[in-house]
């Protein structure tokens, strides 16, 4: 799983402030959503992350974009 800030190329990273959060496995994206986070808002994203990596520990959540995007858009 990797919390963070968006990778764009095009644009200059001083202009970037989407965070993303993707589902890795065996190496490759499964499951990429756009977060309501800032870039600045660490320990958000450490919270969003935390509680995807339990949800789906515990099989409430599955490695989808469906699924973990309800988490991704609440503010913390």
């Amino acid at each position: 799983m990797h919390v963070g800030v968006f990778e764009d190329s095009y644009v200059a990273d001083k202009d970037i402030d989407t965070v993303v959060l993707e589902l890795r496995v065996g190496g490759s994206v499964v499951a990429s959503v756009e977060t309501v986070l800032n870039a600045d808002e660490v320990d958000e994203a450490r919270a969003l992350a935390r509680q995807v990596a339990e949800g789906l520990a515990s099989g409430q959540l599955e490695p989808h974009a469906s699924s973990i995007e309800p988490l991704a858009d609440q503010l913390r």
